[in-house]
């Protein structure tokens, strides 16, 4: 499934904690595609991600909205 969150932190190892919109945090780590691209996330940035309906508590970044 596909939400929208900021990022509150940078961690190590292309690793970020973002908070939902809804309120919760979650651990997310950066797609292959914006890693190939160089694309850089700081905090504050709006980002897509996808989630697992099965651990709601990581994901994967694949889109930075700004």
């Amino acid at each position: 499934m596909e939400v929208e969150g900021t990022i509150t932190s940078v961690l190590a190892g292309t690793q970020f904690r973002v908070q939902l919109q809804s309120g919760h945090e979650v651990l997310a780590h950066i797609s292959g595609k914006m890693r190939k691209r160089f694309i850089r996330l700081v905090v504050g940035d709006r980002v897509k991600m996808e989630m697992s309906p099965y651990d709601v508590t990581k994901a994967r970044i694949t889109f930075r909205l700004g």
